[in-house]
């Protein structure tokens, strides 16, 4: 049976979890990132030893790395000489945060570069931590703890069991910070706030809303930013002013936006979201084959003729009528949402109804599909 998607006449389509809040102010500490005051990225290349015949197969940088780290104790092997079964060659990547200092510990993420089957239970050897600028500034070793596990290899017909990603695991605190990395809050005398989503509205009102509580120190420059000036009775204490302007509360603007995953099938409205008038129309169409297998035998004392297996096949085709329906402008998507949630759509046919709706224009948002 061959089915193809079944619509109906509806409006369109959203998926909603809890009710929308408009006009909530949040605090300034939870839209911006005050500039210089953000993480950095570290990357390093190492070896998990201890994997119990689960490790990398003969690769040759595999095998080149631990002859390169014997060797730093002083054990000279020839790679041709060594096996890889309980070795994997891994990279590792950590956030360090702004103003860590040397001695702080950061978390790490360990994920398999080779063919290894599993690094669980493997424990990492030491390896430094490189900045974009290649510069060493922590370095990071322990033992792994992996979110799955894979199990039954070997059994009987050879089954495998397996959760999640054995070739990824975590290290909590296993890398230790060798060095600052220098961060500068403070310019000319004053803070730039970077705003985590950009908008012109929102920075507008970030601006006016510190102005209140600090006359004529704010001003919106962008979309994206903010200049603040630290007032002089801060001025040497800005640790102090930053923690003032986070608390101040803001009533952020929001984009008209529609995101659409098709693969999680998930559907997220902004709540300035508008559909102008529009008609719709859809049906659907369900095709249905049926193959049978039916006997052909020969009348009963003949002499001739054989039993014969006869194949027969029935195809249907069943349409439902559609209709062709004018829907009058909403104003809001809370309105939307009661509208379809009361249709009982699936995610599927609102995924189809947005998409349909953005090339004639009636659905007045942006459309994302990821």
């Amino acid at each position: 049976m061959i089915r193809f998607p079944s619509f109906r006449v509806f409006l369109v389509a959203t998926v909603f979890l809890g009710s929308l809040s408009i006009g909530s102010a949040s605090r300034i500490k939870d839209l911006t990132l005050v500039e210089g005051g953000r993480e950095n990225q570290l990357v390093g290349y190492g070896l998990v030893v201890g994997l119990a015949g689960k490790g990398d197969s003969k690769l040759s940088y595999t095998v080149q790395s631990i002859a390169n780290a014997l060797q730093r104790f002083g054990v000279n092997v020839p790679a041709n000489t060594i096996k890889s079964d309980n070795v994997a060659a891994v990279m590792i990547t950590a956030d360090i945060p702004a103003f860590a200092k040397p001695g702080t510990k950061i978390d790490i993420t360990v994920s398999s570069i080779g063919d290894a089957k599993t690094i669980q239970g493997g424990v990492l050897l030491q390896t430094p931590m490189l900045g974009a600028d290649e510069a060493v500034y922590a370095v990071a070793q322990g033992a792994i703890a992996v979110g799955g596990f894979l199990g039954g290899e070997g059994g009987v017909g050879g089954a495998t069991v397996q959760k999640n990603h054995p070739t990824v695991g975590m290290i909590s605190g296993g890398a230790v910070v060798e060095r600052e990395i220098a961060a500068q809050l403070v310019r000319d005398k004053s803070i730039e706030l970077l705003l985590l989503n950009p908008d012109f509205a929102s920075a507008a009102r970030m601006a006016e809303a510190v102005n209140d509580v600090f006359p004529g120190t704010a001003l919106a420059k962008n979309s994206s930013s903010v200049n603040v000036c630290v007032p002089p009775k801060y001025q040497g204490y800005e640790v102090n002013f930053i923690a003032s302007l986070g608390a101040i509360e803001v009533v952020p603007d929001n984009v008209a936006r529609v995101v659409i995953n098709e693969r999680t099938g998930t559907i997220i409205a902004t709540s300035n979201v508008r559909i102008s008038t529009v008609a719709i129309s859809h049906g659907s169409l369900t095709i249905n084959i049926a193959s049978t297998l039916g006997v052909s035998q020969p009348s009963p004392f003949s002499r001739r003729g054989e039993t014969a297996v006869v194949p027969s096949t029935e195809t249907a085709a069943t349409e439902q009528k559609g209709r062709f329906k004018v829907v009058d402008e909403l104003p809001t998507i809370q309105q939307v949402a009661a509208a379809l949630n009361a249709l009982g759509l699936t995610t599927r046919e609102m995924m189809s109804i947005f998409q349909s709706m953005k090339k004639a224009g009636a659905l007045q948002a942006d459309l994302i599909l990821n």
